[in-house]
C-alpha cells in the first residue's frame, strides 16, 4: 500500500464509514470531501481484491468479507495509535476498553468500578448498552473487548447456534433467578413472589431489538407470554421512568443496587421455574484482554449468593 500513514488513515476511513453507514455523512465527520473518501475506499478495495462495502441509495453496508476485514482493521488502528503515542509522541500508552452489553445495571456498576480503580492517565473506555444481535456483531468485529448477554432454556439452542456461526463462544459467569422490577409502592411490591398471572393487569416493559425483534434475541425471560399491555423502549432510564410513572414492570435478573432511584425500585422473585445464565462472549480462540479479565472479575462480585 502507499505508506503507513496513508494506510492508517484509510483504515480509519473504512471504520468510520462502517459505523455511520453513509459515505456522505462519514466524509462530513472526517472533514474530507465525499469524492476523496469514495476514491480512497475504491482504491482500498482494489488493493485487497474484494468489495468491502455494498452501495445503495440508502447507504452502504459491509460485505461478508468486509465484516472480517473490519475486525482486523480495528486491531491495526489500535496498535498503530499505541505505537504513535508511546514511541513517537512520548506519551503514556492510551488505554482502550469496550464492553457491549444488554441493559443491566450491574454491568454499568462494574464498569464504573473498573474505571475508577484501573483507569490510567490516558484512556478511552466505552460502555455500549445495546441490542443482543448488535452485541454479537460487536464481538465478532472486534469493536468491543467483551460482550455480555444471558442465556435461558428458551433461547439457549438458538443463540449457541448463532454464536457458533459467527465464530463466538459464551462463557458463563453466574446464574440468577428471574425477578420482577417494580416501583416500591406498586400494588405487587409487598408480595413474597409474583406470578405471570399477577402481572397481567400491568404494562410489560421490554427492550427493543431492532431488525432482530424476536423472543430468541429478547433480553427478558418469558417474553413469549401474551400481554395486553406492552411498551418497548431502547434504554434503561426510560424503563425506570415507566416503572415509576405507569406501574410498569420488567423481568430480569433481580440484581439492582438499592441506592438507585432513591430506593424507588424493588425486585420481587418471579414464581416461575427458569434460570438466567449471565456470561461473556468472545471470539473463538480469543482470550480476555488484561482489562477484560479485570472487568469480568468485578462482574463476579454481583453474582447472587445462590448461584
Amino acid at each position: 500500500m502507499r505508506g503507513r500513514d496513508d494506510d492508517h488513515s484509510v483504515l480509519k476511513y473504512i471504520v468510520a464509514v462502517a459505523e455511520i453507514g453513509s459515505i456522505t455523512e462519514a466524509a462530513k465527520q472526517l472533514h474530507v470531501s465525499q469524492p476523496s473518501l469514495s476514491a480512497a475506499l475504491k482504491a482500498a478495495e482494489k488493493e485487497v481484491g474484494f468489495e468491502i462495502f455494498t452501495r445503495s441509495r440508502s447507504g452502504v453496508a459491509l460485505t461478508k468479507e468486509g465484516v472480517e476485514f473490519l475486525g482486523y482493521a480495528r486491531q491495526v488502528i489500535q496498535e498503530m495509535d499505541l505505537l504513535e503515542d508511546r514511541f513517537m509522541l512520548s506519551k503514556p500508552a492510551k488505554q482502550r476498553f469496550c464492553v457491549s452489553t444488554q441493559h443491566y445495571t450491574f454491568t454499568a456498576n462494574a464498569f464504573v468500578e473498573m474505571v475508577q480503580t484501573f483507569g490510567q492517565e490516558r484512556f478511552e473506555f466505552i460502555l455500549n448498552e445495546t441490542q443482543t444481535h448488535r452485541i454479537l456483531e460487536d464481538v465478532k468485529n472486534r469493536f468491543c473487548d467483551v460482550g455480555i448477554i444471558y442465556l435461558c432454556d428458551r433461547n439457549r439452542t438458538f443463540l449457541h447456534k448463532t454464536m457458533d456461526e459467527m465464530g463466538l463462544v459464551f462463557h458463563e459467569l453466574f446464574s440468577a433467578d428471574p425477578h420482577v422490577f417494580l416501583r416500591a409502592k406498586h400494588p405487587l411490591a409487598g408480595k413474597a413472589s409474583v406470578t405471570l398471572k399477577d402481572l397481567q393487569p400491568y404494562p410489560r416493559l421490554n427492550f427493543l431489538q431492532g431488525s432482530y425483534e424476536s423472543a430468541d434475541f429478547s433480553e427478558e425471560p418469558f417474553s413469549t407470554e401474551l400481554s395486553e399491555k406492552e411498551i418497548r423502549v431502547s434504554d434503561r432510564a426510560a424503563i425506570v421512568n415507566l416503572m415509576i410513572g405507569l406501574d410498569g414492570y420488567t423481568i430480569s435478573s433481580g440484581i439492582f443496587p438499592k441506592y438507585l432511584q432513591g430506593r424507588q425500585i424493588v425486585s420481587v422473585p418471579l414464581a416461575q421455574k427458569e434460570k438466567m445464565h449471565i456470561g461473556y462472549v468472545l471470539c473463538k480462540g480469543q482470550s480476555l484482554s488484561e482489562l477484560g479479565a479485570i472487568y469480568v472479575d468485578v462482574l463476579g462480585k454481583y453474582a447472587p449468593k445462590h448461584s
